[in-house]
């Protein structure tokens, strides 16, 4: 059973991955370097200050440090524990996938990429809802294109980028009940969902 969906992440991983050519490469390496969100963060901060004032902020900002720490390490854990390769490091894949990325991690089980972006996805789009509905829409669609670039680079399998997304996800709704508890306990004034 292992076996055949391990086959399957390969199959669908070659399809994903050969969808690209060499005039889209650009983009693809611009989304999935972590500081092309920097405008993107810049703008949510301004949005959370707004809303949450300077107090409210820090707890924000607290909750996301904290968040995104606990995804990466969580990876860590998963990548150094199940020991899967990159479909980058392995010779029998490097004829017929697109390796597009500047290097090639050791172990790619589960995407750190993805589960970062997810989690802060729906950490983000709940703590701002309240007052932009189509926010957390936006942030999932962002997110969902930040896990393909790991697969359309070469550096991860479908499975790698699902688990990843699955798992930030998670976090990012507890991260959010963190925040919202945080908020309640260090801002007698806030007012939100």
């Amino acid at each position: 059973m292992l076996e055949q969906l391990v086959e399957y992440d390969t199959e669908l991983f070659l399809f994903l991955n050969n969808l690209g050519n060499t005039s889209w490469d650009g983009f693809w390496q611009f989304v999935t370097e972590k500081w092309s969100s920097i405008p993107l963060y810049v703008i949510l901060l301004y949005l959370i200050y707004k809303h949450y004032g300077w107090k409210g902020t820090v707890v924000i900002l607290v909750c996301v440090a904290l968040m995104i720490t606990a995804t990466d390490q969580l990876s860590n854990v998963f990548k150094n524990g199940i020991k899967r390769p990159r479909p980058c490091q392995l010779d029998e894949l490097k004829e017929s996938m697109r390796f597009v990325a500047v290097r090639c991690g050791r172990y790619g089980y589960f995407s750190a990429h993805a589960a970062s972006s997810m989690a802060a996805a729906v950490f983000l789009g709940l703590s701002l809802r309240r007052w932009f509905k189509y926010l957390p829409f936006l942030l999932l669609i962002w997110a969902v294109l930040t896990g393909y670039s790991r697969i359309y680079l070469g550096v991860h399998y479908p499975l790698d980028v699902i688990t990843g997304m699955a798992i930030g996800g998670v976090l990012g709704w507890l991260f959010y009940w963190l925040q919202m508890w945080g908020q309640r306990r260090f801002r007698t004034e806030y007012t939100g969902r």
